[in-house]
């Protein structure tokens, strides 16, 4: 152990990988001397299915969060936990390496990370450490925004209504970052360029996401700026730029919700539910990402690979692999949905709307259980968080909350049709294609005989037969009520 008092504060960073306006950060400089830690823990990361692509992005940003700590003296440490039962005797040992009176982190939430904090916190308080952990990642507290009968929202507009009427004119307030501090002596660790079991992503795809503070900040910015107000009108179109593509800064933590929150305010004259219906509807969807980190610690179920709707484990859903491999591997001869995997599979994103096409294409048309997409997706996108992806698929899938009702089912043609009118979209990603006329590309399986010249397979399913499968196996689920008393 060093010399002196135990006046060290250690920062666990998680999900919060950036300078400013992170809250434990922050509150450890305020308190003393600080060094910061990462934990690599690739067993727990494969247990999750979290991508390559993804790990390979925060090993990116630690880099660029080293080299900002460093100008302030913070060091920042690397530690192996390979699974996250292993980091209460990490964290302690580094605890005592290093003389630490209190270790600060940024509260998670899930059933394995509360487990996880729950133990680190009975360890270090078992040998006179305190840990401090703080609300960071959310807006709200889980557990402060409920019905008026005490329970958590299952429905999101009500959610939003009291979200809404909380945050006017008291918007959660952004933290300072911290000051320059003495030197402490103890050198950062050099970031790893590859984690074992993680197969690094191509270079054009680390090119459409830049690690780093400053470029997730440039990019708010511009949203902010420049395409804010035609977000509600341009964000289920694919071929336009018309999201704001921070998911994946915002799910690594490189940016706040509240740095988030104040740029749409900011460009809306400070209106929550007025004014800018394109700044209106991106709050909107910052507190759909509330929203299910909240339903992720009211209804834990749900991180158990669970429904929501306990009802719905009754479906029959179908063992279908062949089918499965064609959606996996952008095969299935639709070419909106073909189009969509594809996006996935070369960039580690898809865009929203199609996120809710293909989901329900499989679900519905192909009548395949929501886990197995939902498993593949997070083994995919650079953006993949439990919460929003889980809640999406249950959403497309009818076995969730605020779920679209069982009886509606998106036409894979029409939705192609609607939102990618001119075939822009579905010929970049396909360019077997390309020379299809704008009403052909949708549906080449309509040409016939004239069709063939291109190597793209028939569709793998009817659409109107397969949609007829999926309202039979609904309707014959049992009632809720019912399915609550069996899952009790």
């Amino acid at each position: 152990m060093l010399d002196g008092q135990a006046t060290r504060q250690l920062v666990w960073l998680r999900s919060d990988l950036r300078l400013h306006d992170n809250t434990a950060l922050s509150a450890a400089a305020a308190r003393g001397p600080s060094v910061a830690v990462y934990l690599l823990s690739p067993g727990q990361w494969l247990a999750h299915d979290d991508a390559p692509c993804k790990v390979d992005f925060w090993l990116r940003n630690l880099r660029e969060l080293s080299r900002a700590l460093a100008a302030l003296n913070i060091p920042l440490l690397i530690r192996s936990a390979p699974v996250w039962d292993d980091a209460p005797q990490v964290l302690v040992q580094l605890c005592h390496e290093l003389n630490v009176a209190a270790v600060h982190l940024n509260e998670e939430y899930g059933v394995h990370e509360t487990r996880r904090d729950r133990a680190v916190r009975q360890a270090l308080e078992g040998q006179d450490i305190t840990l401090q952990g703080y609300l960071d990642q959310l807006l709200f507290q889980p557990g402060s925004v409920l019905t008026k009968t005490g329970s958590y929202f299952q429905v999101f507009s009500q959610f939003r209504k009291v979200c809404h009427a909380r945050l006017y004119g008291s918007p959660p307030q952004r933290v300072a970052a911290p000051q320059a501090q003495l030197p402490t002596g103890i050198h950062s660790d050099p970031i790893p360029e590859l984690i074992s079991g993680f197969a690094p992503p191509s270079e054009q795809l680390r090119a459409l996401w830049p690690a780093g503070e400053e470029h997730a900040q440039q990019r708010l910015a511009h949203f902010a700026d420049a395409q804010i107000d035609y977000y509600k009108d341009e964000r289920d179109l694919p071929a336009k730029p018309g999201t704001s593509q921070l998911s994946p800064y915002l799910a690594a933590g490189v940016l706040s919700p509240r740095r988030c929150l104040h740029a749409a305010l900011q460009a809306n004259q400070g209106e929550f539910d007025s004014g800018s219906a394109g700044a209106v509807t991106w709050i909107n969807e910052l507190l759909w990402r509330e929203f299910y980190k909240h339903i992720l610690v009211g209804y834990p179920r749900v991180s158990r690979h669970r429904a929501f709707r306990p009802e719905t484990e009754a479906l029959a859903w179908r063992d279908a692999p062949d089918e499965l491999a064609a959606w996996k591997e952008a095969r299935t001869g639709l070419p909106i949905i073909d189009a969509a995997m594809r996006q996935l599979l070369e960039t580690g994103w898809m865009h929203n709307r199609l996120r809710m096409v293909v989901a329900m294409f499989l679900t519905k048309n192909l009548l395949i259980d929501w886990r197995e997409g939902e498993r593949f997706f997070m083994r995919h996108l650079i953006d993949g968080d439990l919460a929003a992806n889980n809640g999406g698929w249950q959403w497309s899938a009818s076995t969730g909350t605020d779920s679209a009702p069982y009886f509606r089912i998106f036409n894979p043609l029409s939705q192609s049709e609607k939102f990618d009118s001119e075939g822009v979209f579905i010929r970049h990603w396909l360019p077997e294609l390309a020379g299809l006329n704008k009403k052909d590309i949708h549906n080449p399986a309509a040409m016939g005989g004239l069709f063939g010249v291109a190597d793209y397979p028939l569709p793998i399913v009817n659409l109107g037969q397969s949609r007829e499968r999926a309202l039979a196996a609904f309707k014959n689920l049992p009632s809720r009520q019912e399915a609550e008393v069996w899952h009790e």
